[in-house]
């Protein structure tokens, strides 16, 4: 049996509603509508405008709708740890977003209740300052949750907004900082110690459970009223669902899914909750069919998005592509930089910051845009490299082979320099790939197609073969793994 599901992607930067055709012999995707997420500075700080979102999530469903009467189901991703809060069913002032800085002082409080090593033992997650767990400490602080009856992160509002039902998918719920990776469910001990109010914890799912069909409304406002279309959890968080769709065929591997950020790391089956772990800032996020995302998080395409910004801002046009393959043409050695560095993780001026990272070591800095650019994706597959390495090393595995999805596959210079350092083959693509994923755990669900993880792998691999680079080995630089790092420090 073939048939169709639809998929909304959320993004950091921007959203997407991709229509998949899903059989056993059969799976292509279609973009139906993309559209912006940009945040709003408002006099408190930044936050996401969720409305707009949602907007555009009905106007891409509508199309995608519209154009395949035989769809059976819808699915939502999107970014982590940015959640709503709700009284009475209705949204409580506006969502913050992750790089507000108000999450710097609420971290610094949260280690002074719980300190690093032992919030680590808690809920193996990569102490970022914009973790749910700082969030909500903050709004806890500010008094925001007096009269909440519940906290939704935002593929579980979304989902709320078109169901009616108030649940929290579990991959998701995992990059909280408020999950116990062991149990996999609501860490209750550790929400305690925060004096966290327990009532606002929905009840978590897993990937693969039909949540509902759309509200009658909801259903009606599509145009689909009668047609039976029902709301599924994925891998709800985006990392999740495009490990998904890593074309694997072997479970011998590494990932990187560069997007907005990169995420890098290897699947396991048990979370490692070392205190290296914790050091080397790797996190233990859940994956779909009770897999572990062992992964540290890398800046990723933001650095050159923000760079782009900036420049435009500046009344010129800017030609990213072509400003890559001028890039790609340098034949000098061009410095980098720590592309993890948090002074990079908030909006503002990248280039100016970027050049500010050299100039206070007294470093040679890159000239021009040209070289900024080259200088960008070099520290990128530089960070990239370290923390393959790092991830090997951790969890014992050995990855003969580097996945890189997500919408830096399409980079070949980054492809290309990644595989250099590594010394490893980088099979690039798909560039959708969490798309596939979503559009693969609904297509399971629904009973279009059957099997585990590794058979949905299978299909990815056949419908879209991932494009090979081979490491060169006159380019090939060695990436020092932690210990070597650490005797350079």
């Amino acid at each position: 049996m073939t048939g169709s599901v639809v998929a909304v992607d959320l993004g950091g930067s921007s959203g997407r509603v991709v229509l998949g055709r899903v059989g056993p012999r059969e799976l292509s995707l279609q973009i139906v509508s993309r559209f912006p997420n940009r945040p709003v500075h408002l006099i408190d700080g930044l936050h996401w405008n969720v409305l707009e979102l949602y907007r555009n999530v009905q106007l891409g469903l509508e199309t995608a709708l519209r154009g395949a009467p035989d769809v059976c189901g819808v699915a939502v991703d999107s970014w982590g740890v940015d959640y709503g809060l709700l009284s009475n069913n209705r949204l409580v002032g506006s969502i913050y977003h992750y790089r507000d800085e108000r999450n710097l002082a609420a971290q610094t409080a949260v280690h002074r209740v719980v300190s690093p090593s032992d919030l680590y033992r808690a809920n193996g997650v990569q102490q970022l300052p914009f973790n749910t767990v700082y969030q909500l400490w903050a709004d806890a602080s500010e008094g925001a949750l007096d009269g909440v009856d519940s906290f939704l992160l935002i593929p579980d509002l979304i989902n709320f907004w078109l169901t009616g039902h108030q649940r929290a998918e579990r991959t998701n719920a995992s990059t909280t900082g408020l999950l116990d990776p062991r149990t996999t469910d609501w860490h209750d001990d550790l929400i305690g110690r925060l004096d966290l109010p327990l009532r606002i914890f929905p009840e978590l799912m897993d990937a693969g459970e039909k949540i509902g069909p759309l509200l009658p409304e909801v259903a009606a406002a599509l145009g689909v009223a009668g047609h039976g279309v029902t709301v599924t959890a994925v891998g709800s968080h985006d990392t999740a669902s495009a490990v998904v769709a890593i074309p694997a065929t072997t479970d011998d591997f590494a990932y990187i899914s560069c997007g907005t950020w990169g995420l890098v790391g290897v699947e396991l089956t048990e979370p490692v909750l070392s205190e290296e772990s914790r050091v080397a800032d790797f996190t233990n996020e859940l994956g779909v069919d009770g897999r572990v995302r062992f992964l540290h998080n890398v800046m990723g395409l933001w650095l050159l998005n923000e760079c782009v910004r900036e420049w435009e801002a500046g009344g010129t046009s800017v030609d990213l592509p072509a400003l890559i393959e001028r890039a790609a043409a340098i034949d000098h050695p061009v410095p980098t930089f720590d592309a993890s560095d948090t002074r990079f993780l908030s909006p503002g001026n990248m280039p100016e910051r970027i050049l500010g990272y050299f100039s206070e070591r007294g470093d040679e800095a890159p000239v021009g845009r040209t070289e900024l650019v080259r200088s960008i994706i070099e520290s990128l597959a530089s960070s990239f490299a370290r923390a393959v390495e790092t991830a090997c090393e951790l969890s014992g595995s050995t990855a003969s082979v580097v996945h890189l999805v997500g919408g830096g596959s399409q980079i070949d210079l980054l492809c290309q320099l990644t595989a250099d350092r590594l010394g490893r083959p980088v099979l690039a693509g798909p560039m959708e790939a969490t798309s596939l994923g979503n559009i693969l755990v609904q297509a399971r669900t629904q009973g279009l197609v059957s099997g585990s993880l590794e058979s949905l792998r299978a299909m990815v691999a056949m419908a879209f073969a991932p494009t090979v680079f081979h490491p060169r080995r006159d380019q090939a630089k060695r990436t020092p793994v932690p210990s070597e790092r650490g005797k350079e420090q």
